[in-house]
């Protein structure tokens, strides 16, 4: 049975909201006011920046699409089509001048004055912001990754890595079979046992296969 991840923030607040719950806290409105914030910045800026952006569409197609794909993201329904292939062909062919340390730190700058201006959108839990920070943290080191460029994850405090619960009993053997090592290791640890005992992935597997 696939991992079922909750779209709805907890709220106990000593819990944090992961990027993916943000849609149960904030709703459409603010997350599109945000966007649209910060796409203004980026049209305020210099020819060298702001024109690749031109050169895909006006202000107001930005705010559409990107608002879009973070509605998606944060669980608030699948109203961006064409998902992380879309995302990028786009960083590949239409925004591939900004993919380097120059534009990867101007963006970075912009969206941290955003959201720092934007605190009031941010329903009054802490929980939130860190989240944001989480979610454009991910994407950025990313396309770090992938463009080659300096990691400027600089947006504030992020969530710890997120530990998907693993429920042996209602997996099948083949979805054990497909979890990794590491996994295996962690969820069998969680479980009392000592994974010392089991070299190798398949001697995991079989003692997962017992529980």
């Amino acid at each position: 049975m696939a991992d079922i991840l909750s779209l709805t923030a907890p709220s106990d607040t000593s819990k944090p909201i992961q990027f993916w719950q943000l849609y149960s806290v904030l709703g459409q409105d603010p997350i599109v006011e945000i966007v649209q914030r910060f796409y203004q910045r980026v049209f305020e800026q210099d020819d060298w920046f702001k024109s690749v952006f031109e050169r895909v569409g006006g202000i107001n197609h930005h705010i559409n699409t990107q608002a879009s794909m973070w509605i998606d993201v944060m669980g608030g329904g699948p109203y961006y089509h064409g998902a992380e292939f879309r995302l990028n062909f786009h960083h590949t062919h239409n925004a591939m001048a900004l993919m380097n340390d120059k534009g990867a730190g101007l963006w970075s700058r912009l969206m941290l004055e955003t959201l720092d201006a934007s605190s009031h959108l941010m329903a009054d839990d802490p929980r939130v912001r860190t989240s944001i920070n989480t979610f454009l943290s991910f994407f950025m080191g990313k396309y770090a990754e992938d463009f080659q460029f300096e990691n400027r994850s600089f947006f504030g405090e992020t969530n710890s890595a997120y530990k998907r619960k693993i429920n042996f009993m209602k997996m099948t053997e083949q979805a054990i079979a497909a979890l990794s090592e590491d996994e295996l290791s962690a969820a069998l640890t969680d479980r009392g046992v000592d994974v010392s005992q089991y070299e190798g992935k398949v001697a995991k597997v079989n003692k997962a296969l017992m529980m």
